[in-house]
Protein backbone atom coordinates (compact mmCIF):
# COMPACT_ATOMS: atom_id res chain seq x y z
CA UNK A 1 0.00 0.00 0.00
CA UNK A 2 1.21 3.23 -1.02
CA UNK A 3 2.77 5.77 1.93
CA UNK A 4 1.85 9.18 1.81
CA UNK A 5 5.16 9.99 0.58
CA UNK A 6 4.29 7.72 -2.66
CA UNK A 7 0.90 9.33 -3.41
CA UNK A 8 2.15 13.00 -2.64
CA UNK A 9 4.57 12.35 -5.08
CA UNK A 10 2.56 10.97 -7.87
CA UNK A 11 0.32 14.41 -7.26
CA UNK A 12 3.49 16.10 -7.81
CA UNK A 13 3.73 14.92 -11.28
CA UNK A 14 0.62 15.12 -12.29
CA UNK A 15 0.51 18.57 -11.33
CA UNK A 16 3.65 19.24 -12.96
CA UNK A 17 2.50 17.73 -16.00
CA UNK A 18 -0.47 19.88 -16.07
CA UNK A 19 1.21 23.22 -15.95
CA UNK A 20 3.76 21.98 -18.67
CA UNK A 21 0.95 21.30 -21.10
CA UNK A 22 -1.20 24.20 -20.28
CA UNK A 23 2.08 26.27 -20.21
CA UNK A 24 2.89 25.13 -24.00
CA UNK A 25 -0.70 26.10 -25.12
CA UNK A 26 -0.41 29.12 -23.47
CA UNK A 27 3.17 29.82 -24.59
CA UNK A 28 4.47 30.46 -20.97
CA UNK A 29 7.25 29.20 -20.79
CA UNK A 30 7.70 30.00 -16.86
CA UNK A 31 4.90 27.99 -16.20
CA UNK A 32 6.15 25.40 -18.23
CA UNK A 33 9.43 25.17 -16.61
CA UNK A 34 7.74 25.48 -13.41
CA UNK A 35 5.80 21.73 -14.15
CA UNK A 36 9.24 20.21 -15.50
CA UNK A 37 10.26 20.98 -11.68
CA UNK A 38 7.42 19.96 -10.33
CA UNK A 39 7.41 16.91 -12.12
CA UNK A 40 10.71 15.79 -11.31
CA UNK A 41 10.50 16.65 -7.68
CA UNK A 42 7.43 14.07 -7.83
CA UNK A 43 9.47 11.73 -8.96
CA UNK A 44 11.70 12.21 -6.04
CA UNK A 45 9.59 12.21 -3.35
CA UNK A 46 7.94 9.26 -4.90
CA UNK A 47 11.21 7.23 -5.00
CA UNK A 48 11.87 8.16 -1.81
CA UNK A 49 8.41 7.32 -0.28
CA UNK A 50 8.80 3.35 -2.25
CA UNK A 51 12.14 3.23 -0.42
CA UNK A 52 11.09 4.01 2.96
CA UNK A 53 8.23 1.22 2.53
CA UNK A 54 10.04 -1.33 1.01
CA UNK A 55 12.81 -0.85 4.30
CA UNK A 56 9.79 -0.95 6.29
CA UNK A 57 8.38 -4.09 4.89
CA UNK A 58 11.59 -5.34 5.11
CA UNK A 59 12.09 -4.56 8.93
CA UNK A 60 8.80 -5.90 9.59
CA UNK A 61 9.69 -9.06 7.60
CA UNK A 62 12.44 -9.68 10.03
CA UNK A 63 10.65 -8.95 13.14
CA UNK A 64 8.07 -11.84 11.89
CA UNK A 65 11.55 -14.51 11.31
CA UNK A 66 12.29 -13.63 14.55
CA UNK A 67 9.31 -14.18 16.46
CA UNK A 68 8.75 -17.41 15.22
Amino acid sequence: MPNNDEIKGKFDQVKGKVKQEIGDATGDQDLHDEGVVDQASGEIQEGFGTAKRKVGEAVKDLGDRIKQ
